[in-house]
């Protein structure tokens, strides 16, 4: 069951509890039909989704401020499997 994050705290919290199992780092999904993008908010800061996994529930905190997602990349546990999705991927063809 999906629950947001609103305090990065909380959301650190969460990630240190015994149940965290893994964590995934994605920018928000952008929309292919037109060309302004919803994963930007009106300042034009692209949206980070951070998603924790835990036993339960699934718990995301979003954010706008590059130098938070840089900081609390650092500040997950090492025991977390964190992956990053998304990113610049080129596909080549068949």
């Amino acid at each position: 069951m999906p629950s947001q994050v609103t305090d990065i705290k909380e959301f650190l919290e969460i990630a240190r509890r015994k149940d965290a199992k893994s964590a995934r780092i994605k920018p928000a999904k952008k929309s292919a039909s037109v060309r302004t993008s919803k994963s930007k908010t009106a300042g034009g800061k692209e949206q980070i989704k951070f998603k924790i996994r835990a036993s339960r529930h699934l718990h995301t905190l979003i954010l706008t401020d590059k130098v938070k997602v840089d900081k609390i990349k650092q500040s997950l546990p090492p025991n977390l499997t964190v992956t990053e999705v998304g990113g610049k991927e080129k596909k080549t063809k068949k």
